[in-house]
């Protein structure tokens, strides 16, 4: 059947080809029978043949431009579909050498949109089979956010208290002691801030009763605030998604967040989550001090742990970044309309 196919395009060529070869001998016989009084010179001669090939090499160029078009169609859809617009056809005429082709191209993306869409069914079927586990897991991250809460904090927090008064009870050598005390001061506060930082990572609300956007107004500006971070939130979802999908991309976000406080340093952060149509889009924007693709730790547990919630559900993740200019986490997960 392919073979039949190319056959068809390339008989089209051939008539193409045939067709200007003919009209250059066409042209060159009437020259010389009509024009022969005046082709008494090879400069005339010479222009006439420059004429008629130019003429032959203009069929043939408008017939490859045309045949290059369709390869184009062809190709920007296959590009297309390899973004993830799996609704992306093309449009078939009956009078196009790539009529046939064009046809098994939109049955081929037909075929794998449905078992993508089957796929993802499955997972989102699987994602809640397992929520009921990850549920317990949550009640234990809970019950340990209370018991850090009520020792090690308050023990840091006793221990900020007594090295901010150690300047009062050491006169005789406070020139010496003053450093030090600054220096314990400054490592007990910044200990009590990462233990706040634990504390909420280990106790994060659920999606329960409420949709992803509602989860993410409620969690996102209080994670923000407990790490000193200047954040902005961006939700663009007109429609409700799938709850395996939202809560898993409530799961990616705490875990980017995350990566966010313990290894960016950053100042602010852009959270945004979107539905492109046929896609829904996340992205995690930071102003941090970024890295370079050498120092990319692929097997990292947070990238990993990303990046199979997102394979989960037929998407992937991308990480751009630079020293210096900050990370941009984005992950893109397939939407497809129910058929």
């Amino acid at each position: 059947m392919l073979s039949q196919r190319m056959t068809n395009i390339k008989w089209k060529l051939l008539f193409y080809f045939g067709l200007s070869t003919l009209l250059v001998l066409v042209g060159f016989i009437a020259a010389i029978h009509y024009l022969i009084d005046w082709l008494q010179t090879p400069e005339l001669l010479l222009s006439v043949l420059a004429a008629l090939l130019l003429l032959g090499l203009a069929v043939g160029f408008f017939a490859a431009r045309k045949v290059q078009r369709g390869i184009d169609k062809l190709h920007l859809s296959m590009i297309e579909l390899a973004q993830g617009n799996w609704s992306n056809r093309l449009a078939a005429d009956p009078a196009d050498s790539f009529h046939q082709l064009y046809r098994d191209f939109n049955e081929m993306a037909y075929a794998v949109e449905n078992r993508l869409q089957l796929l993802q069914k499955s997972a989102e079927e699987r994602v809640l089979e397992t929520h009921s586990s990850e549920k317990a897991v949550t009640e234990e991250r809970k019950r340990l956010a209370r018991d850090l809460h009520d020792t090690v904090s308050q023990q840091l927090f006793a221990i900020h208290m007594s090295a901010a008064s150690l300047p009062k009870l050491i006169e005789l050598k406070s020139d010496a002691a003053a450093p030090i005390i600054e220096q314990l001061t400054q490592m007990s506060h910044h200990a009590q801030k990462q233990i706040r930082g634990l504390i909420a990572q280990l106790r994060p609300i659920e999606l329960e009763g409420v949709s992803l956007q509602e989860g993410l107004d409620r969690w996102f500006p209080d994670y923000c605030r407990q790490n000193v971070l200047q954040g902005r939130l961006e939700l663009r979802l007109p429609e409700p998604l799938s709850e395996a999908m939202e809560h898993q991309l409530f799961l990616i976000v705490q875990e980017g967040m995350a990566n966010v406080v313990k290894h960016a340093s950053a100042g602010s952060v852009v959270l945004s989550i979107m539905d492109a149509g046929h896609q829904v889009m996340l992205q995690i924007e930071d102003d941090g001090q970024g890295f370079s693709k050498i120092e990319v730790n692929t097997h990292s547990y947070g990238l990993t742990t990303m990046r199979e919630r997102a394979q989960k559900l037929g998407g992937q993740l991308e990480i751009a970044s630079k020293p210096g200019t900050g990370t941009t986490l984005k992950v893109k997960i397939p939407k497809f309309k129910e058929t």
